[in-house]
């Protein structure tokens, strides 16, 4: 019997630098669970899952993986208070094909980020 994936617990990304990390997770709302500044790890909440954002050695490349991609409650309210923080998203919200409305945002260290809610809720 193959057992059945019931849902994400986490996804975690590496930094360089855990303070710019936090500090560009929580303008866009994520909160601290576990972890800070000084942490080896620090884990957010995100939804009913984690993101955690783990401490890499200065000199361990990070490199391009894909992108996590968080349903919200309001995409066109996270694009504005991603505007407002400072940030420079790909491109402004729109309606995909697939039927999402979507925007895409990179962090700091490359990590590329989508912001995203089904058309129709």
């Amino acid at each position: 019997m193959t057992p059945r994936i019931e849902s994400l617990s986490a996804v975690t990304l590496a930094t360089h630098d855990m303070a710019r990390a936090i500090a560009f997770y929580q303008a866009l709302g994520f909160q601290i669970r576990y972890g800070g500044v000084t942490a080896e790890l620090t884990s957010f909440d995100a939804g009913n899952s984690f993101l955690n954002v783990v401490q890499a050695p200065k000199d361990a490349p990070i490199s391009w993986w894909g992108r996590a991609i968080f349903y919200v409650d309001d995409v066109d309210v996270m694009y504005a208070r991603a505007l407002a923080e400072g940030f420079t998203p790909e491109a402004p919200p729109q309606n995909a094909q697939w039927g999402e409305r979507y925007f895409h945002l990179t962090d700091p260290d490359g990590h590329e980020l989508s912001f995203a809610r089904p058309l129709g809720k």
